[in-house]
């Protein structure tokens, strides 16, 4: 088992810090929850393309966030679990232009079909609703990671806040 350096756990927290702050930022003008929302925070998701032990902090970050969701449990468990999947993705890309593109995926499948089951349940409704929510979801995403996320990427990695990109999780 590889051992992880302070440098790497105390980045980790401080990013679950900062996507718990942005999260809660945006809820003040309701964007965080819903079928259409641009939470601030996700653009955090194409960090661990840097330092994979970032993903750790989104998913505590996000299990805090998640906290408020109107969507209840199903959402504090399955929205933090995509956001926990995409960063585990994302620190397995090649390239710095896919990195936005696992939390983009994830969370427009999986918040967009928990959104969906909780508008139509498992009737004839949902195949709409969750194409409807699925679409929703991945813009606002789209706008997070594809936008903020790479603005974000690269002041990081220009900024040299991070010397190298370590392997590993």
């Amino acid at each position: 088992m590889k051992q992880l350096s302070i440098r790497q756990i105390t980045f980790a927290a401080l990013v679950g810090a900062l996507y718990v702050t942005l999260s809660y930022f945006g809820n003040i003008f309701g964007l965080t929850y819903g079928p259409i929302q641009c939470r601030f925070s996700e653009a955090l998701t194409v960090l661990p393309f840097l330092c994979p032990t970032a993903a750790w902090g989104l998913f505590a970050g996000c299990i805090i966030s998640n906290i408020l969701s109107p969507y209840g449990i199903p959402d504090l468990i399955f929205g933090s679990l995509a956001t926990l999947m995409a960063g585990l993705l994302t620190a397995r890309c090649k390239s710095r232009w896919l990195a936005p593109l696992p939390p983009v995926v994830c969370n427009g499948v999986i918040v967009g079909a928990l959104l969906a089951y909780y508008e139509a349940g498992f009737t004839g409704a949902f195949a709409g609703a969750f194409a409807y929510n699925a679409a929703a979801v991945a813009a606002g995403e789209l706008i997070a990671c594809c936008v903020l996320g790479m603005l974000l990427l690269t002041a990081v990695d220009k900024s040299r806040v991070l010397q190298a990109r370590p392997t590993g999780l």
